[in-house]
């Protein structure tokens, strides 16, 4: 209902004078609109558009500028970021730290970015750490997760939880999965399992100890989704001798994270979760179908089968779309 028909209503039942409703019309009509939201986006935006163009006028001009002046500029401003956010540094706290304004969120987000730039020129100009690429990714992965959790920051947990993937030999970016072929045909399906459930099990205990409770949706988002797309990943691999799995473990496995997902998005009211868990258990119901179907070599009886599957499943989508704020508990 609209603020005007609520209003209506509560001076048709006599529950409001018109003189305290028209004072309410008016501040409804003069209240500033926030635009929070939008400056943290732009400023985000900004930080990602500030890192790149560097890194695109560095390059052009590397020649004329020098790399010793390059590390010293990067250093710099690293320092500078991080400076800034360790003056507005409120006291530790494992439960939710009051926020100092989001500037120092900021400031601290964009020296995690450009220690990370800055390793990874010291490490392609000067061989910093020469082969040794465990040192390298761990590094990072170390110094984020210290910040994070002194900082009450999951913008920089989320980018440690990245470092750490790394360093197994793990990317937890989804495009990365469809689009080269080692990770497709790579055993290291089974280090991301078992990362996803680690870090699931890190949120549910941060949640349950009262740790840093707000770090749990960093930690269950990411692991889980690590999680179902190495599983599903490994599934739908039919490559022989790949499988990190049987299916006969891997589909369990996924249905039973699915299920976790949904009934912790049902808990914490979370549309990402629940999507999520909807959405890899559709896949691997699907695939569960499909052999069966191959297995029992139905033929015309699998293919009509498929064709009421199809429709069918897609008006279950519909259905939960229409429905998902029942079914999240939301009023």
């Amino acid at each position: 209902m609209s603020p005007e028909s609520i209003l209506a209503e509560l001076q048709t039942r006599q529950l409001l004078p018109p003189a305290q409703a028209e004072l309410i019309r008016t501040d409804e009509a003069r209240r500033p609109f926030s635009l929070h939201r939008e400056l943290r986006l732009l400023l985000y935006l900004g930080i990602v558009l500030l890192s790149g163009g560097l890194g695109v006028l560095i390059y052009q001009h590397i020649d004329d500028i020098g790399h010793g002046v390059i590390v010293a500029a990067i250093t710099g401003l690293m320092l500078a970021c991080f400076a800034y956010a360790a003056r507005r540094l409120q006291p530790f706290t494992w439960g939710e730290a009051p926020r100092a304004g989001f500037l120092p969120d900021y400031a601290l987000l964009l020296g995690c970015l450009l220690f990370v730039t800055l390793e990874t020129y010291l490490q392609v100009q000067y061989g910093l750490f020469g082969s040794r690429y465990g040192l390298a990714t761990v590094l990072p992965a170390v110094v984020f997760f210290a910040l994070a959790y002194r900082f009450d920051h999951r913008g920089v947990l989320a980018m440690g939880i990245t470092a750490l993937a790394t360093w197994i030999g793990v990317t937890i970016q989804p495009l990365s999965a469809f689009v080269t072929n080692d990770f497709w045909h790579s055993r290291l399906s089974t280090a991301a399992i078992v990362l996803g459930l680690g870090l699931m099990l890190a949120g549910l205990l941060a949640e349950r100890y009262g740790r840093k409770a707000h770090f749990a949706f960093t930690y269950l988002s990411l692991g889980s989704n690590l999680l179902l797309l190495a599983a599903t990943a490994s599934l739908l691999d039919f490559t022989p001798g790949y499988g990190s799995f049987p299916p006969v473990v891997l589909v369990p496995l996924i249905l039973l994270v699915c299920a976790a997902l949904v009934w912790y998005a049902r808990r914490s009211h979370s549309y990402l979760l629940l999507l999520m868990g909807i959405g890899y258990a559709y896949v691997a119901v699907t695939y569960v179908l499909v052999r069966l179907i191959a297995a029992t070599e139905s033929g015309e009886a699998g293919f009509t089968l498929l064709l009421f599957y199809v429709p069918l499943s897609a008006a279950g989508v519909v259905l939960l779309f229409v429905n998902i704020k029942k079914i999240l508990r939301l009023k």
